[in-house]
């Protein structure tokens, strides 16, 4: 049996050699010409691909030159605020803007109720599954737990390597009924066994949208207003889809085209989405805010606040990284359209919810964070806060604990995925692969025993 120390005094020494020999000289990069991150400094990205499923705009062209205007988000032609303004509590928007996103038009009346009733029928699971996989070495982590899931599923399909479109637009339709499933009974078998908290499994009802299931099944008592399951269903249909450059449809599209199956792709999205710097910052919002509570005592003073807010970005305070987090977005330049959308939800809910107080905090910080941002930093584009800015607030308000903030993502952005493996297959006819700059230095070859 391997000694634990001999591990650690190993990786300790030659992390060290990992850091020395594989790291690059940051003038490189621009003296060969290579965006990191596929990106530019002023947030241009590399045109990787060509797609129908969504838009973004964070620039208009005036006179040739190219000038920062306010964020707008289109899903298949339809901008998303008028979108969402269509079916504002009038009904329930996920599977409508979901049958959008996956099939190119918006439903008719008839239309819409054959996708939810299909929908519905696919809000199942395989035999003993919960039991057999998800209840088994349960993670705090559910991203994990949610990737072990889907994957396993793949041992339950008779075609899991079937790459028809027919047959794929199958497993994704399952799979976006079932990942509100797995990742609520993920985090109750941890709940149950990791936090010895009372085990509570309540199965989806068919009848119901995937924003009251998500809460039904989340919650010991199934009860939930219907203004909490309407925000929630808001916020599926802006975390839906994002583009196809973001990182996790970014690897749902590199996967697809290598001629893997549906269950590996969306395993290796769930993968890129956990990430701090993706799908999990609303988790690095809460923290902060929470940080900044404990050093504010007066939410409407802005000299107070300003002060506070100086430090973090001089790295002076919380985690000492210099950001602010919520603040910023890698595309949008003046303001993120999801967040300006999300706004007047977030408002209604803390007046229901008794948390004005916690959105002046928010409101306030939304105000002063860019004049700071902006004094302290050499920045290339407009800096405004971003849809996890606000998302983190709102779970907590609607009791949503911290492990299922990120998962509440993917259930939503598993449509995005899909579709774009779906315009991947049907459009594909090379394996995706950029090129890297080599900048080795050759060496001759030295027998061992001359080695020193």
């Amino acid at each position: 049996m391997t000694d634990i120390r001999d591990i650690e005094e190993f990786t300790k020494k030659y992390g060290e050699i990992c850091r020395k020999s594989d790291a690059i000289d940051a003038s490189l990069f621009e003296e060969y010409g290579v965006k990191r991150g596929l990106r530019d400094k002023n947030g241009k990205g590399v045109l990787a691909g060509i797609t129908k499923i969504s838009r973004i705009d964070s620039f208009k062209e005036e006179n040739g030159v190219q000038v920062p205007c306010e964020g707008q988000l289109w899903y298949r032609g339809y901008n998303v605020i008028d979108l969402v303004k269509g079916f504002n509590f009038k009904r329930y928007g996920f599977e409508e803007i979901a049958y959008l996103l996956l099939f190119g038009d918006l439903p008719n009346a008839s239309e819409l109720a054959e996708f939810k009733k299909i929908l519905g029928e696919s809000r199942t699971l395989p035999t003993n599954f919960t039991r057999d996989v998800i209840m088994k070495a349960p993670s705090k982590d559910i991203m994990n737990s949610m990737t072990k899931s889907v994957l396993t599923l793949a041992a339950y399909d008779d075609n899991v390597s079937d790459t028809s479109v027919e047959n794929v637009l199958r497993q994704s339709l399952n799979l976006i009924s079932e990942m509100p499933m797995m990742a609520v009974y993920g985090y109750c078998a941890y709940n149950h066994y990791e936090r010895d908290e009372s085990m509570y499994i309540h199965r989806p009802d068919p009848q119901l949208s995937t924003a009251e299931n998500i809460l039904r099944m989340m919650r010991p008592d199934k009860a939930y207003t219907e203004l909490e399951a309407r925000v929630l269903d808001v916020a599926l249909v802006l975390h839906m889809e994002h583009g196809g450059g973001n990182n996790s449809t970014f690897t749902t599209r590199v996967v697809t085209s290598s001629g893997s199956d549906t269950y590996s792709v969306i395993a290796a999205a769930l993968s890129s989405l956990k990430g701090p710097k993706h799908g999990g910052a609303n988790i690095k919002v809460m923290e902060m805010m929470d940080d900044i509570r404990a050093h504010i005592k007066d939410y409407d003073d802005e000299d107070e606040l300003r002060y506070y807010l100086g430090k973090i970005v001089d790295k002076e305070a919380f985690d000492r990284k210099g950001l602010i987090y919520g603040m910023g977005h890698a595309v949008y330049a003046i303001s993120d359209p999801r967040a300006r959308v999300f706004k007047g939800f977030v408002e209604k809910l803390a007046v229901e919810k008794h948390r004005e107080k916690d959105f002046k905090l928010y409101s306030n910080i939304e105000k002063l964070a860019p004049e700071i941002i902006g004094e302290k930093r050499k920045i290339y584009k407009g800096v405004s806060a971003n849809v996890d800015f606000y998302s983190g607030f709102v779970y907590s308000m609607l009791g949503i604990p911290e492990e299922l903030y990120t998962p509440i993502f993917a259930m939503a952005r598993i449509v995005g995925w899909s579709a774009h493996r779906l315009e991947e297959l049907i459009n594909m006819d090379k394996i995706i692969r950029p090129g890297y700059k080599s900048i080795m230095d050759e060496r001759t070859y030295i027998p061992l025993e001359d080695r020193k």
